[in-house]
Formats: structure tokens, sequence, C-alpha cells
């Protein structure tokens, strides 16, 4: 994972990302939920906030988009965790910018920023 050059898919796929913060607010686990994205063969792109979300990624010039976005839809107590999904919605719909750092996923579009850290289920 190169940090000076464009991403790839390769770069992301069959990996799993946890969320560090959003928009400068630290994330910890919410009543056992740990917010993450994942992406998969041929670009599946899953994850949770409150809510799972998965859909189709397209990565075109460092710019994540993932249209018609699907999601589960209950309201947790965490309302940070209700808020961000709604963020992440907008962000990977409107097409994320993408940058990768060694172990350091950032998904940003507009006023949003979503920092991630590597954290594959399996080495």
């Amino acid at each position: 994972m190169n940090p000076k050059s464009a991403v790839k898919q390769s770069d992301l796929q069959h990996h799993r990302f946890v969320l560090v913060s959003v928009d400068g607010t630290p994330v910890s686990a919410s009543q056992g939920r740990v917010p993450e994205i994942q992406f998969g063969q041929d670009m599946h792109v899953s994850g949770k906030m409150c809510n799972g979300f998965f859909g189709k990624g397209e990565l075109q010039n460092n710019v994540l988009t993932v249209k018609g976005m699907g999601a589960t839809r209950m309201l947790c107590a965490d309302q940070h965790l209700n808020q961000w999904d709604q963020v992440i919605g907008q962000v990977l719909n409107k097409g994320a910018s993408v940058s990768l750092n060694h172990n350091t996923l950032v998904l940003s579009e507009g006023q949003h920023t979503l920092v991630y850290t590597l954290k594959d289920l399996m080495n």
C-alpha cells in the first residue's frame, strides 16, 4: 500500500478497515459495534455504522463511488452512529476522494472526512 501512488482496486479488495474518526470526532466501539468498511471481490463494498450498508463500488482516479447503496434501517441508541449512517451514504453516493497511506484509509467528500485503519479479520 504505497502512500504516494494512485489507489488501485487491488489495494482495497479483500481488506477490512475500522473507523477511527469522522470529521475529526474520534470513534469508539459502541455497544459492541465497531464501525467498519470492507472491500470484497469485484469491489463489493460493505460495512456498518449503526446500520449495515452494501453495494458495488467503482474506483476511478482516486474517487470511490457506490451508487444505489443498500442499507438496513434501524435506530441506534448512539446518536453518532445514526448520524454517521447518513454521512457514509452521502459520501459514497456522491463519490469519495480516496487516499491510502500505509494502513490508513481516508474517504472525503465535501465537508466530511472519514478516517479508517486497516484491521483485516485474518492475516
